[in-house]
C-alpha cells in the first residue's frame, strides 16, 4: 500500500526571542505535518513547493524522518520562504509575518507521472494554483484538505469534488472568520456541495468538532490544556495524523489526532515528541476519551461574558491589561470592561458619583459568568470586584503578571492563578468549560 502523500509548501519558521524563551529556527510548512506522521509510525512522502535552496536540507530531514519521497512539485521566488512568528504560544494572533510575500512566486515544476500512483493525498493549500495540481494525480486519488491563510474561498477546491475525504479548517483561519465565525451552519452547506464525508472544525483551547456529513453527526473532541511550549504546526499535527489514520474510523482518528496534537504543543524537540506520543498511542481509544478535557465551542464563547476586574485606566501605562484584552477576544470571549461602558470618572469625583458607578459596575459584574482579574498595583478596585466575585461563587482567573498579589485570600479564591497569561487561558478555558458543559 503507498504512503499518504503530503502537498504544500515547506517554510523557515523562525520563532523570535522572547523573555524566557529560546529563538527557534526549523523547517516548518508541511514538515511539521510529517513529524506528526513520523512520530506515530505512519508511512508518508511528500512533494514540497519551497525556494530551490531549501531542497536538499529538506530532503535530508525529511528522510531522516521517515519520508519515503520527496518530489519537488514547486519553486518559490522573489521570497526567502521565512516566517517570522511573534508569539508562538497563540495567547493571541501570533503575528506571522512571511517575509517579502508580496514578491513571491511560485512556479510548479514538471514532474511527470511521479505523483500518478499515490491514492491519499492531503493538501496544505498554499500561494499555488490548485486547479492546477489537479492533472498531476490520479482521477482514483482521494484528497483531504487543511485549510488555513492561503484560501479565499472554498471555491477553488471544486476541481476535486467527487474525490475529497475530509476538509479541516481553524477558527484562526481567515476564511473561518469571514464564513463560519458568526454561525457555522453558514458554513456546512459550502462543505456538504464540494462532496466532503467529513469536516473538522479546530477550535484551538476549546477542542474540536468532527462532523461527518455522511450521517449527520457530530463528534466533539475535548483539548488536552497543558503548558504551551510552541503551538505552530499542532493543527498541522491533528490533521496530518486523523487522516493518516482514517482508515477505520474518523473519529477514533480524530482522537488520536487530537492527542498526537497535544504533545506537540509541549516541545519542538522531535525526539521528545515521538517518545511522549508512543507513550499516548499506549492508551486505546476508550482511555482516550476517558481523560476527558476541555470542550467550549467557538460559537459558544461569544455568548459568555467575561468581566475585566483591572485599573483599566487611562492614565497608567498598563501593556499587560492590553494584551489580556487582545487575547480573550481572540478566542472570541465578550470582554465586559467597566470603564469602557460605565465611563472612566475623574479623580476628583464626589461620593455619590463614585457610588453610582460602583452600583454600575456591579450590575455589569452579575451578568458575566467568570472574572478576568488583572490586579496591577494591587489596584484596591481590583480586588474589592474580585472578592465580591468569590462571594457570588463566580469563578475568577488571576493573572498577576507582576506577581504582586501572591497573597492567601488572592490565590485561595482564584479557580487560577498565574503570572502567566497562556496559562490563566488555560484556566479560563477549563472554569467557562465546565460551566456551559454542566447546561448542557
Amino acid at each position: 500500500m503507498l504512503p499518504l502523500l503530503l502537498v504544500g509548501e515547506i517554510i523557515v519558521d523562525f520563532t523570535a526571542a522572547r523573555p524566557g524563551a529560546e529563538c527557534k529556527l526549523r523547517l516548518g510548512g508541511i514538515v511539521h505535518a510529517a513529524r506528526g506522521l513520523w512520530a506515530s509510525s505512519i508511512d508518508y512522502a511528500v512533494a514540497a513547493v519551497c525556494p530551490h535552496y531549501v531542497v536538499d536540507q529538506a530532503k535530508r530531514y525529511l528522510n531522516a524522518h521517515g519520508c519515503h519521497e520527496f518530489v519537488w512539485l514547486g519553486e518559490v521566488t522573489g521570497s526567502p520562504g521565512v516566517m517570522v512568528i511573534i508569539d508562538p504560544t497563540e495567547v493571541a494572533d501570533q503575528g506571522y509575518e512571511d517575509l517579502l510575500r508580496g514578491e513571491k512566486e511560485i512556479t510548479i515544476n514538471e514532474v511527470g507521472k511521479s505523483l500518478d500512483a499515490y491514492r491519499e493525498v492531503l493538501i496544505f493549500p498554499g500561494g499555488f494554483d490548485l486547479a492546477q495540481l489537479r492533472s498531476i494525480f490520479s482521477s482514483q486519488a482521494r484528497f483531504s484538505f487543511d485549510i488555513a491563510y492561503d484560501t479565499e474561498d472554498l471555491s477553488v477546491l471544486a476541481p476535486f469534488v467527487g474525490n475529497i475525504n475530509v476538509i479541516v479548517i481553524s477558527t484562526s483561519s481567515p476564511l473561518f472568520m469571514r464564513v463560519g465565525s458568526e454561525n457555522i451552519d453558514s458554513m456546512l452547506p459550502l462543505i456538504e456541495k464540494l462532496g466532503a464525508d467529513v469536516f473538522l472544525l479546530k477550535e484551538n483551547r476549546g477542542g474540536s468538532r468532527l462532523f461527518n456529513l455522511s450521517n449527520s453527526s457530530v463528534e466533539a473532541i475535548p483539548a488536552q490544556l497543558s503548558v504551551t511550549v510552541n503551538s505552530v504546526g499542532v493543527g498541522d499535527v491533528y490533521t496530518a495524523v486523523m487522516v493518516g489514520l482514517s482508515g477505520s474510523s474518523w473519529e477514533d482518528a480524530a482522537w488520536r489526532g487530537a492527542s498526537a496534537a497535544t504533545a506537540y504543543s509541549q516541545t519542538t524537540y522531535p525526539d521528545d515528541f515521538k517518545r511522549d506520543l508512543e507513550r499516548s498511542f499506549r492508551l486505546s481509544i476508550d482511555e482516550l476519551r476517558d481523560l476527558g478535557g476541555t470542550i467550549l465551542p467557538w460559537h459558544t464563547r461569544r455568548q459568555t461574558s467575561i468581566y475585566l476586574a483591572a485599573p483599566d485606566f487611562s492614565y497608567i501605562d498598563k501593556p499587560e491589561i492590553d494584551r489580556t484584552i487582545e487575547a480573550l477576544r481572540y478566542h472570541n470571549f465578550n470582554v465586559r470592561r467597566p470603564i469602557e461602558e460605565n465611563g472612566e470618572l475623574p479623580l476628583d469625583s464626589s461620593d455619590a458619583v463614585l457610588r453610582q458607578t460602583f452600583s454600575k459596575d456591579l450590575r455589569i459584574l452579575d451578568e458575566c459568568a467568570a472574572v478576568f482579574a488583572v490586579p496591577l498595583g494591587r489596584d484596591p478596585g481590583t480586588l474589592v470586584e474580585m472578592g465580591y466575585a468569590v462571594a457570588r461563587k463566580l469563578p475568577v482567573i488571576t493573572f498577576d503578571p507582576r506577581s504582586e498579589n501572591h497573597n492567601t485570600m488572592v490565590v485561595g479564591g482564584s479557580v487560577c492563578y498565574s503570572d502567566n497569561l497562556d496559562q490563566c487561558l488555560n484556566g479560563l478555558f477549563e472554569a467557562v468549560s465546565k460551566l456551559w458543559m454542566a447546561q448542557q
